[in-house]
């Protein structure tokens, strides 16, 4: 009953914490120190979609079991009540960058000592997505249902659904306690364009290029040592020049 009323996004979510936890050779149950959850979430499409659209599953569920299985601020507060964690556990919504930003606000917390480990992550998953799209000229959307990313011929990207998570902590605690590291954040930077860019949708070329030196210099990483460069890249015509 539980999982009816629960968007599919926290379950899965959860599930992928657990795994995380999991995966690097931890008992969350008998960890001494402090583990927190910092994770982003899509809108409930399940909300609107499924349980909205069947009074018979509200009346079974009932209403506030279904408020908290889908309302993305429950997001991280529930992998803390089901893993018994004890760190702190923050919903972080910044629309398209919000798994990235809850890696930064986990590392913070990190250096800061609010916390010994820290989940962070992030969820999206649509429902019926095998229904597709109608596609608008001038929209965000591809006319012919693929993303070419840094492209002349990009017009558009295409919706997708996918979770990842991440277990996090001090590297030197990391290194003396044995741990399996599979990378390092050397350092890491958030800002906003305010209204300095074209369109709200259109981020501002200065803006950007300012946050990645704060990230280099916090890293303390010169550019000229970097070999290797993930980028987000839409394909659409306004976003990627």
């Amino acid at each position: 009953r539980e999982a009816l009323a629960m968007d599919p996004q926290q379950r899965l979510f959860l599930e992928s914490a657990w795994e995380a936890i999991e995966s690097a050779g931890y008992d969350a149950a008998s960890y001494p120190g402090r583990i927190g959850v910092y994770a982003g979430t899509g809108p409930s499409d399940y909300l609107m979609k499924n349980i909205a659209m069947a009074p018979s599953i509200v009346h079974t569920a009932g209403e506030l079991p279904i408020m908290l299985g889908n309302d993305p601020a429950f997001l991280a507060t529930r992998v803390s009540y089901k893993l018994d964690l004890k760190g702190p556990a923050m919903y972080v919504g910044t629309a398209c960058s919000s798994s990235l930003v809850a890696v930064q606000l986990a590392t913070h917390a990190l250096a800061t000592y609010q916390c010994d480990m820290a989940l962070a992550g992030g969820v999206r998953i649509g429902v019926f997505p095998e229904r597709g799209y109608a596609f608008q000229e001038g929209g965000i959307l591809s006319p012919d249902g693929h993303c070419r990313a840094f492209d002349a011929r990009a017009r558009g990207t295409v919706p997708g659904s996918g979770v990842g998570v991440v277990l996090l902590k001090r590297l030197e605690e990391a290194l003396a306690d044995g741990d399996v590291v599979l990378a390092v954040i050397r350092g890491a930077a958030v800002n906003n364009d305010g209204a300095q860019k074209v369109g709200y949708t259109a981020p501002s070329v200065a803006a950007q290029a300012e946050v990645v030196a704060e990230a280099q210099a916090a890293a303390g990483v010169q550019p000229d040592e970097i070999t290797y460069i993930e980028a987000h890249g839409t394909g659409t015509t306004l976003g990627d020049p």
